[in-house]
This record gives structure tokens, sequence and C-alpha cells, in this order.
């Protein structure tokens, strides 16, 4: 199978790590204000992909694609990955849809490799990890799978805009294609960089995220 089809599998709607129920605090913005129409979507979005955990996650998830032959590299970078999320319904989306991502993935697409990176990671595992370990393991090339991720991590938040922002399927997909390039020209620059160059700067998300715990109306974990 071609990495791109094997792509297309494992980053699919479909695939069973329940990404439509998390809205990355999108359903707070929503709830505050902060994303009310196209354009606020379109900019809330550009901060997640540039400033946020975009590019957090496309780092990991590089550095877990080279780390995957190496148990000791891939937990530690499993272990930054997963301090790195700011509150506990993040934690909670990246850790779940990282499990389920990583033992499908062995179900369905067994490999020796793909064993030595569960028996790395036997318990909590961040999703961009799983993603960029089983790539490795199954010898998908890095930069597809960088592009990839990041696509799919945008159309999943513009597919939960549609259902809690008054954000219609044509405006959705209109802010799809205009941070596509964007994401693009990200995957390609974090290649090669280490754990080190991780952060962000998207500090009214995560505050939004603990105020989403307790928020009275949501339809979403996150």
């Amino acid at each position: 199978m071609s990495d791109a089809l094997l792509l297309m599998a494992w980053l699919s709607p479909t695939y069973p790590v329940g990404a439509y129920a998390y809205s990355h605090g999108l359903e707070w913005a929503v709830e505050a204000g902060d994303v009310r129409d196209e354009a606020s979507l379109a900019a809330w979005l550009d901060d997640v992909v540039e400033r946020g955990s975009l590019r957090n996650d496309l780092i990991l998830a590089d550095n877990a694609h080279r780390a995957a032959g190496d148990g000791t590299a891939l937990a530690a970078v499993n272990d930054l990955a997963l301090a790195l999320a700011p509150s506990r319904e993040l934690h909670l989306e990246t850790s779940q849809q990282g499990r389920s991502f990583l033992d499908a993935t062995r179900e369905a697409w067994p490999c020796p490799a793909l064993d030595g990176v569960a028996a790395a990671l036997p318990e909590a595992v961040a999703y961009p990890v799983a993603v960029g370990a089983a790539a490795g393991a199954h010898g998908v090339a890095a930069g597809p799978m960088r592009a990839a991720y990041g696509l799919a991590f945008v159309q999943n938040l513009v597919s939960a805009a549609l259902r809690a922002a008054p954000v219609g399927q044509a405006a959705g997909t209109r802010v799809i294609a205009g941070l596509t390039p964007r994401v693009a020209a990200l995957a390609e620059s974090v290649a090669g960089l280490d754990p080190d160059a991780v952060g962000s700067a998207t500090f009214r998300l995560d505050l939004g995220s603990f105020r989403h715990e307790t928020q009275y109306s949501r339809i979403f974990r996150s």
C-alpha cells in the first residue's frame, strides 16, 4: 500500500480514535463569542496552526517518527508531549486518541516494528507521538506524515465548528482551503527540529480549555 493511501486511512474521520468528540477548546471559543463567523473561525484556527498546538504536534510527530526504533527516546518524546497538555481536557484529547490510534493500528496493520513501539508506550500515548511512531514503524516518509496529520487536524476542528458555530459547510470548506497552504508550509518548516523547539502562545485557548470543563452546555469533551 502506498504511503498516501495508508495516511488517508489512518487519518480518516472513520478511524476509531473518537476525534469527533473533541473541539480543542473551540466550543468554549464559540460560547465566549471569539468564533462567530467564517472570518473569526479562520483567524482562530490560524493561531492554533501557527502559534498553538499544531506546530508542537508536528514537531513531536517528527521526533517520534525518528525514534520509532529507539524505545527510550520514544518514551521521552511521549512524556514531553503529554506534559505539554495545559488542561485535563486537552490531556484527555491527546491521550485517548493516541491510545486508540496505536491499538487500532496494531490490530489492523501489524508489524514487528510497531510491536516495539507499543512495548515502549504501554500506558498513555500522545496522539502525534502515536501517529509519528506508527508511520516510522511502517516506513512511511516523515514529510507526508506531517502534512497529512496537519490537514486532518484542521479538518477535524472545522467539522467541530460546523456543529458548534454559525458556520456552514461552504464556509468551512473555504476555511480549509485557505489554511491548507499554511499547513503544508508549517509541516515542511518543522522537519528535523528537536523537542527544544516546541512552544506555544495561545493563552486564551488554554484558559478557555479550563473554563470548558465547567461550561454549562456542551457537546464536546474538550
